[in-house]
């Protein structure tokens, strides 16, 4: 095994791959300059050979489900062992999926409970979604997404009932409970 590159962030790490065409792709789900997401599907779209492996701190169901669904390998803790890791790697970079059980028992729990919710969500719901995580009130939101506070309140309460919550308050605590930073 032999480590052919090391990035600072998204943009750089896509111009590595695209120099040095890895056999495997290790990175951090949280990185600057774009979402590890972001830099999956580009990877996947234009270099499909690339096995990747996220290496990350951050545990939420949500991040491991959107990371399977981008199609990494595994998903992988920073505690892990050094020799755990190699062996990961190893294995990735032979044709193994490397979710384990609990992992994916994980993320069929999160699609059951959390996924299917914020399908029925349309893009601009998830926008103000995103927005009211972020503590925003119906003025800011309307003047970020440069709409009326009256279509913010009609967009909050399709919210409310497509997930299930009695309010607005109970919506914010259930995107930031749920839901990774992105909301994709």
């Amino acid at each position: 095994m032999e480590i052919i590159g090391e990035a600072g962030d998204g943009h750089e790490a896509q111009a590595l791959i695209t120099q040095l065409r890895p056999n495997v792709l290790l990175h951090d789900l949280k990185m600057t300059g774009m979402h590890a997401s972001e830099l999956q599907n580009w990877a996947r779209e234009k270099y499909p050979e690339i096995v990747s492996l996220v290496l990350t701190t951050h545990d939420r169901d949500s991040y491991l489900a959107t990371m399977m669904e981008a199609g990494v390998a595994g998903y992988l803790s920073k505690e892990e062992s050094e020799e755990r890791l190699i062996s990961a790697i190893r294995r990735a970079a032979g044709g193994e999926i490397i979710f384990d059980k609990a992992q994916r028992d994980r993320i069929k729990q999160w699609r059951e409970t959390v996924g299917n919710k914020i399908i029925l969500l349309t893009p601009r719901e998830r926008e103000i979604l995103q927005l009211l995580a972020k503590g925003m009130d119906n003025k800011e939101i309307g003047k970020s997404l440069e709409v009326s506070t009256k279509t913010v309140a009609y967009h909050i309460s399709h919210i409310i009932a497509k997930l299930q919550v009695k309010s607005r308050q109970e919506a914010t605590v259930w995107a930031l409970q749920h839901l990774s930073d992105n909301l994709e």
